[in-house]
């Protein structure tokens, strides 16, 4: 793996898949597509840049935590695979939906998903771990390349909007990440 990071903050594919739900984002909209330009940086570095991977990237990317705020509820994975598969259908997008799925489904694996498309899967999983946690799990990124990804990409205070949300959604803050520790996070 290379020192350099290539930053994707710019994408024809994310742009268009976020249209439809910038009304459902409303004010988080800068907040949850920074976060996923940076989850898709972050992917793209652990798949060598293949760009083979890059429109299933981008896409689960976009779908992975919208749930959130289309259901809305915290117990958001199945909701935001639900979307991304029958868009995925709709659309003819033509992308593995057995891949799609398992991106989003694992994405707030602990350990290593051991299964088909690991490789993606994995990737998938290691990115966002980087990012929810502001880089201090770094999946074996150097400080460096997380702060490089974090200068070219602002957060707009994801962090905050994912306090705010399990607050709103939880009824406290307390109680909505017990939530999403008993409904998202997976082994």
């Amino acid at each position: 793996m290379p020192d350099e990071i290539r930053i994707i903050d710019q994408s024809e594919t994310v742009e268009r898949l976020f249209e439809p739900f910038q009304d459902a984002l409303g004010d988080d909209f800068k907040a949850y597509r920074g976060h996923v330009y940076r989850v898709i940086t972050y992917a793209m570095h652990f798949l060598g840049g293949n760009d083979a991977h890059r429109k299933m990237v981008e896409t689960a990317f976009v779908y992975h935590d919208i749930g959130l705020w289309t259901k809305p509820d915290l117990a958001y994975l199945e909701p935001s695979e639900e979307l991304a598969l029958r868009d995925n259908a709709q659309n003819a997008w033509g992308l593995d939906p057995e891949v799609l799925r398992n991106i989003i489904h694992w994405h707030h694996k602990i350990t290593p998903y051991h299964g088909p498309h690991a490789d993606v899967v994995n990737a998938c999983r290691k990115g966002d771990w980087i990012d929810a946690t502001g880089g201090r799990i770094r999946k074996g990124l150097t400080r460096d390349q997380v702060a490089a990804v974090e200068a070219a990409i602002p957060s707009y205070g994801f962090a905050g909007v994912l306090q705010r949300l399990a607050a709103d959604l939880g009824g406290s803050a307390f109680k909505g990440n017990m939530r999403v520790l008993g409904h998202v996070f997976k082994l």
